[in-house]
């Protein structure tokens, strides 16, 4: 195979990769280093439409990284926060694929691509009421009006620091 591997979705699809795209994964660098290439690398907590998309954000990555997010985010908007607008388009996707890229981006440790998926996160979050997150998120409201008071009293600390 040389200096391509095979990666094995968890619903079976398996897709091949070059070593150096995917070597931004941790977790796939350090498998590699461990037994080599020869035997396919099964990643049962990625499908395969989200490894598509994460092999698409490594090989725009090799050839330019993405830049450090500063935190707190300046914006609301994503493209803001990036230099490299094609980074703020390939995060622009609903909340599912927005989730699940950010599990696998943990999963495989790939730490640029989850500061990004976590950082459009901030952004649709930001300037915003705990309503409207709420809404936003699809979060049921499950607090009693005396523990919302409570927890709002406790964290008084973190309004006042905005």
């Amino acid at each position: 195979m040389g200096d391509k591997v095979k990666l094995v979705s968890q619903d079976g699809e398996a897709i091949e990769v070059e070593k150096s795209i995917i070597s931004l994964s941790g977790l796939i660098k350090s498998m590699l280093e461990d037994s080599g290439a020869d035997e396919d690398i099964p990643l049962p907590n990625v499908k395969s439409a989200i490894l598509k998309k994460i092999i698409e954000y490594c090989q725009h990555a090799k050839d330019s990284p993405q830049n450090e997010i500063e935190k707190p985010l300046k914006s609301a908007s994503i493209q803001d926060v990036v230099t490299d607008k094609w980074y703020a388009t390939f995060i622009e996707v609903d909340q599912e694929v927005l989730f699940e890229l950010i599990l696998a981006a943990n999963y495989l440790d790939i730490k640029p691509l989850l500061e990004l998926g976590c950082a459009s996160v901030a952004a649709m979050m930001k300037g915003k009421t705990p309503d409207q997150i709420r809404a936003l998120f699809h979060i049921e409201k499950d607090f009693t009006p005396e523990e919302e008071n409570q927890i709002i009293a406790e964290n008084k600390w973190a309004e006042e620091s905005f």
